[in-house]
């Protein structure tokens, strides 16, 4: 079988293990410089806006200390206010007055870093962060990326997704909590949410998540009629719903979500 050349890294960032796997066939003088950058990235972003970091921006922004006008959290936080008014409220990075973007910021980063790599001249890539994914590019020649989505009551893949551009974020396998109340909710198993921007994707996922069972079928079905994006729902009981464009992906039969 014909492979890509091309070399892999998994580091910890962010609390969890990242891997990033380029495929394109560049030099090892080429390829080890671009992961020592993106990892160099991560830990950056980690740095700047993790909120349990007391000298972060984030953590800074939170104790009224003054922060550095840095173009990045401009950018996130407008776009997480924006995120916010499309999900009503669902998506919040301020919760009785503590801002954290936790629930965008790893999809944003991962999908920065994506949009680098390709620019760098390593198109066929794949960036792994605690199971949100961003792929471009083929895994092999002719080969698109098979991306493993898991059961949240075992540990087996549940659905599998191939793509050659595409961002795969899933929630549930951290506490969410109800914007409107502050309490972890947990109606649901899991959410998968598939894209072309990770960012939003994380985003969405944690929002649907966060609505419970009845809200989150009829705001995924509305999501998918207005673009691109598509939803899997794993409910508590193992139940799986889908909106249509998912089997696209997934090869599997089309469920309605609402």
């Amino acid at each position: 079988m014909t492979i890509f050349p091309g070399t892999a890294r998994v580091e910890m960032v962010m609390g969890r293990h990242v891997s990033v796997d380029i495929r394109t066939a560049l030099p090892a003088r080429e390829l080890n410089p671009l992961l020592d950058d993106a990892f160099a990235w991560l830990r950056w972003v980690e740095d700047t806006f993790s909120p349990v970091k007391e000298d972060s921006q984030i953590g800074r922004l939170n104790r009224g200390q003054t922060i550095r006008q840095i173009p990045e959290l401009i950018e996130v936080l407008h776009r997480c206010d924006e995120l916010s008014r499309a999900t009503d409220g669902w998506f919040e990075a301020r919760i009785n007055g503590v801002t954290d973007p936790s629930g965008y910021i790893k999809g944003w980063a991962l999908e920065r870093l994506s949009r680098a790599l390709s620019n760098a001249g390593a198109g066929d890539h794949r960036i792994n962060a605690g199971g949100d994914i961003r792929v471009r590019g083929s895994a092999a020649p002719g080969k698109r990326w098979r991306i493993g989505i898991r059961d949240p009551r075992k540990d087996v893949i549940r659905k599998v997704v191939f793509a050659n551009d595409l961002g795969v974020a899933t929630s549930g396998r951290a506490p969410i909590r109800d914007p409107h109340t502050g309490e972890v909710v947990e109606g649901l198993g899991s959410v998968t949410v598939i894209g072309p921007d990770l960012g939003v994707a994380d985003a969405h996922a944690t929002a649907i998540y966060a609505m419970g069972p009845l809200l989150a079928r009829r705001f995924a079905a509305d999501l998918a009629e207005s673009g691109p994006y598509q939803t899997m729902i794993i409910t508590r009981d193992g139940q799986e719903v889908s909106t249509p464009g998912f089997a696209d992906y997934s090869g599997a039969g089309a469920r309605m979500a609402g």
